[in-house]
């Protein structure tokens, strides 16, 4: 028995000492995003973290390095879903048109086979959204999709889940949140009311309660978990994503934000063509989705593929995002390659799907680019990004691989129909 015991303590020492060695990936056509790509080159990863990135030879690798032969792949960053809905998650109720008290995380399973969808097509962070059905349905959460997660904690960036702030503010206008339900409204003049109420009265407790910490003289308000996150909207802590298509319901969206003195990033965007000068002149960023099937929606009926473009071309930030399950997490850099055909340039395309959304996220100082000293979030492809014949053959987040096409299972989620997804019985029964 103790031999037993002495054999599986030295195997799990030689386990942990070959995690902690340096990992060098040689040869392979990498894509920094932050720089010229590099033929015949090398990225070394150890502790999590990038160490050097560069041509081969001229990366010096150390001699306990795990190498790694990578001719003729190609290694990106791990791209950046500014936008899903993946982990069963759910948000805001009829009770209000404004729930910004509502936190998605309180609601998703971190253990949900949804993600593999996301792994499996390289994207390697998400922000996890409530839906848009209300005027805010509630607070985000910015995830890193890290290996074997059990609680919501093992997925988060901030460092305390109950006094951080883990992710941004869903808004919404439109159609999405016009109903005749007397807790909504139903009109766009008075969807927007209603917004301005909310944080104008908002406004008032933080004044009141600034007030009370620099008098102590005053009484502050009773806290208030909706007011509370306006405030730290207001303070530019969180970061509204607003849902928005209609030409018009974007100058909305730009022109709330400006009254009231929030970040804001647009999503969906659909008339982005049509008001791009006024988007970049603003300097909000956008993160725009890519439909092949038209349909849905009357207010999307004027997206355009040459959103992506239209920005580029006024000067503005743009991202892409899936949406998942509008689209797919797999094909998400199809996306990309659909901006490229339309008028994108592809350096600008590879941002879009890497550092555009670590900015929108404001996590672009770890993630987005294979830079030294960021999180070693990276993606190994059989070929060029943009191809329709490249498939995402390794995922791997902080140095650990986390999605290997090779892994018959793994396989399954990057090929399989929804069955694989609804029930993981299907594993135990093929």
């Amino acid at each position: 028995m103790k031999k037993c015991l002495l054999l599986l303590l030295t195997c799990l020492s030689a386990h942990m000492q070959a995690q902690e060695n340096p990992v060098a990936f040689v040869h392979a056509h990498i894509i920094p995003v932050d720089g010229p790509e590099v033929e015949d080159g090398v990225l070394l990863v150890q502790h999590g973290s990038i160490i050097a990135v560069g041509r081969y030879g001229e990366v010096t690798l150390p001699e306990n390095a795990e190498v790694r032969e990578m001719r003729g792949k190609v290694i990106m960053p791990g791209l950046v879903d500014t936008h899903s809905h993946l982990g069963d998650g759910s948000g805001g109720d009829r009770s209000s048109a404004l729930n910004p008290e509502v936190r998605i995380l309180d609601a998703l399973d971190p253990t949900s086979d949804s993600f593999k969808r996301a792994l499996a097509g390289g994207i390697t962070t998400l922000n996890v959204m409530p839906g848009s059905g209300h005027l805010m349905s509630g607070q985000t959460v910015y995830i890193k999709l890290r290996n074997n997660a059990r609680t919501i904690e093992d997925l988060l960036f901030c460092e305390d889940i109950n006094s951080g702030i883990c992710g941004g503010m869903k808004m919404a206008n439109g159609t999405n949140s016009i109903r005749t339900d007397p807790n909504f409204p139903g009109t766009r003049a008075k969807s927007a009311a209603m917004v301005r109420s909310l944080f104008t009265q908002a406004r008032e407790y933080q004044r009141k309660t600034e007030e009370a910490e620099s008098d102590t003289s005053k009484t502050g308000p009773p806290r208030d978990l909706r007011m509370e996150a306006l405030v730290q909207i207001m303070k530019g802590e969180r970061v509204v994503h607003f849902h928005t298509h209609r030409h018009d319901d974007v100058l909305t969206a730009i022109r709330l934000s400006k009254e009231f003195g929030f970040k804001i990033v647009l999503h969906h965007v659909s008339e982005a063509w049509k008001v791009a000068d006024e988007i970049a002149e603003a300097g909000v960023p956008a993160s725009i989705i890519v439909i092949d099937s038209p349909g849905g929606k009357l207010e999307a009926m004027d997206l355009r593929n040459n959103n992506g473009a239209a920005l580029e071309r006024a000067g503005a930030e743009v991202a892409f995002h899936t949406d998942d399950g509008i689209t797919d997490s797999r094909v998400f850099r199809r996306s990309a390659a659909v901006g490229v055909r339309e008028g994108m340039s592809r350096q600008k395309a590879l941002e879009a799907l890497t550092i555009a959304g670590a900015r929108m996220l404001e996590l672009d100082s770890r993630l987005g680019s294979l830079t030294p000293g960021k999180d070693a979030d990276f993606v190994i492809m059989s070929g060029d990004p943009f191809s329709t014949y490249t498939h995402v053959e390794e995922t791997w987040v902080e140095g650990q691989k986390v999605f290997d096409r090779a892994d018959p299972q793994d396989k399954a989620y990057a090929t399989g129909g929804y069955k694989v997804y609804r029930s993981s019985v299907y594993f135990h029964s093929h």
